[in-house]
């Protein structure tokens, strides 16, 4: 219990916020069709976002420990509590969850025509699931909010998606099972080998043997590798991307691509230090291959959004080189560049979209002479493309410039 300061605002603040898109969701199942669920929809992330912001405005910045907990007994037989909190590395994508959530329902306003109320319903699913991954303190709570992502974002990619959708939602669950599963195993090991709890805490203060924090760490490494994605496990991006409607490729890009790297800084790095200290070489290879490899690839599109999907590539590179540098300075950058490319991108994701709805088109070659027709778009437009290139006085030069310097 020294680890963590037990919630004390007058309401469980992060229960609240967690399970309020999933209950606006229960309500829009239950109301008629019509455009009042689309005003519904947009109010429940609303005051998502309201109710969510006492987590920071209270967060004391000057301790590690976790704040705003809650614990209740949950599944005594397997010793399983229902424990969130949050630190300063989880009160940040809170935040920037409930942001995106607004603007994805938002920019589908006109743009979803059909079957909108089970739009909705999976968008508000889908905010529940990021923001429990975001809260959770016990890891069988985690592993199914880490799973739940995947039934909303296959329905809004293989429902609402482009004329491939079906391939590109069957291939994006199939990556996602396939890492899942391997940390499912992990997990239950993790459960024997730390004394039949799933307190992450708890599990954190293990001392693993050696042998054990390799495999361990392998089998996590699965599943944060394909979630990222981490250069070889990326080949399913591109084509959710391509495929996802805009308000799926916002999700993807601004949140989904970060829990890998979450679950490196919440679980891998603890838990397993032997392993990441063996390991950390090779990953740092595969980072900057990802960041070369990503560039280049990305300089062959003519696709706007398979441009954007695997300049993310690059991206989560630079992430992934900054948490595996071991330092303060590289730590601090990666997870800097997490919320950066999560802003960045969405925007970027935005502005295709918004492009897309007038021209019909994603091909680069289409979009010849934006500047005369929509000269503000073209400044907003340009703007976070500058941001993505990392150029000075931008967000993300400071990300990459403590990444490089780590």
């Amino acid at each position: 219990m020294e680890d963590i300061i037990i919630n004390n605002l007058d309401y469980p603040v992060l229960t609240v916020s967690t399970f309020l898109p999933m209950a606006g969701a229960l309500i829009i199942l239950f109301l008629k069709r019509g455009p009042f669920i689309k005003w519904f929809a947009l109010a429940t992330t609303v005051a998502t976002f309201i109710v969510s912001l006492p987590i920071y405005k209270h967060f004391d910045k000057t301790t590690y420990k976790m704040q705003f907990a809650e614990i209740y007994s949950w599944i005594p037989t397997w010793n399983i509590n229902y424990k969130v909190g949050v630190d300063g590395i989880s009160v940040l994508f809170i935040i920037l969850v409930t942001i995106l959530s607004i603007l994805c329902v938002s920019v589908s306003w006109k743009a979803i025509k059909e079957k909108t109320k089970e739009f909705y319903i999976s968008l508000l699913i889908m905010e529940t699931a990021m923001i429990g991954i975001f809260v959770s303190l016990n890891m069988f709570l985690f592993y199914l909010f880490w799973e739940l992502t995947l039934i909303p974002m296959f329905l809004l990619i293989g429902v609402w998606g482009g004329p491939q959708r079906i391939y590109a939602a069957l291939k994006f669950v199939l990556f996602m099972l396939a890492g899942s599963v391997l940390m499912l195993v992990g997990i239950i090991v993790l459960y024997y080998a730390g004394g039949k709890t799933f307190d992450i805490l708890e599990l954190s203060k293990v001392n693993y043997p050696a042998g054990t924090q390799l495999w361990l760490f392998l089998a996590f490494f699965a599943a944060f590798a394909v979630k990222m994605p981490m250069f070889p496990f990326h080949t399913w991006l591109p084509d959710a991307h391509t495929e996802a409607p805009t308000a799926g490729s916002v999700i993807l890009a601004g949140i989904l691509l970060k829990m890998g790297a979450y679950g490196f800084l919440r679980f891998s790095f603890p838990m397993f230090p032997h392993a990441v200290n063996v390991l950390f070489i090779p990953l740092l290879i595969l980072s900057v291959t990802a960041i070369i490899y990503g560039a280049y690839v990305t300089l062959m599109q003519k696709d706007m959004k398979r441009l954007i999907a695997y300049s993310s590539v690059s991206h989560m590179g630079f992430v992934t080189l900054g948490l595996f540098t071991l330092n303060q300075n590289g730590i601090e950058g990666g997870i800097l560049q997490m919320i950066n490319h999560g802003v960045i991108t969405g925007a970027l994701f935005l502005c295709v979209g918004m492009i897309y709805e007038r021209t019909h088109s994603r091909m680069i070659e289409d979009y010849g002479g934006l500047s005369k027709t929509v000269p503000v778009f073209i400044v907003f437009f340009s703007i976070f493309t500058l941001a993505a290139i990392g150029l000075p006085g931008m967000n993300a030069f400071v990300g990459e410039f403590l990444i490089i310097s780590g």
